[in-house]
């Protein structure tokens, strides 16, 4: 099946930094700063939704890799801002470039892996 996605699509989410994205909530740390799972979801989402409006009713995207560094902290109440880029197309495997910066610079840049899947048939593998 044709997809109407294409290289270079790309998608720009903003949030803002509450205690429910903090490290000490997350249990990823002790501080009450941006946490990395938090960034890393929120560089998903965004590349999510990159080609979610592209894909046919009945197909969706799964995250398979991520590989980010977050560069630095930021502070509850702070905007963070991450673009995603579709770099590359290979089948229905979907390589994303991700950075995130919050209002004072960079906070985090790396790659993401999705791939395309039928959402019926790719739940009923999952079913026990």
């Amino acid at each position: 099946m044709d997809f109407n996605i294409e290289e270079g699509m790309r998608s720009i989410n903003e949030i803002y930094v509450t205690e429910n994205d903090t490290a000490s909530k997350l249990g990823s740390g002790d501080l009450d700063v941006f946490a990395t799972p938090s960034m890393i979801a929120l560089m998903e989402n965004t590349s999510k939704s990159v080609v979610e409006r592209s894909l046919p009713r009945g197909f969706s995207t799964v995250g398979t890799e991520v590989s980010v560094k977050h560069i630095k902290a930021t502070p509850l109440g702070m905007k963070v801002r991450c673009e995603a880029s579709l770099e590359k197309i290979e089948g229905k495997k979907l390589i994303f470039k991700v950075d995130a910066w919050d209002e004072k610079g960079k906070i985090g840049e790396g790659t993401h892996t999705r791939f395309i899947i039928d959402v019926v048939s790719f739940m009923n593998k999952v079913k026990l």
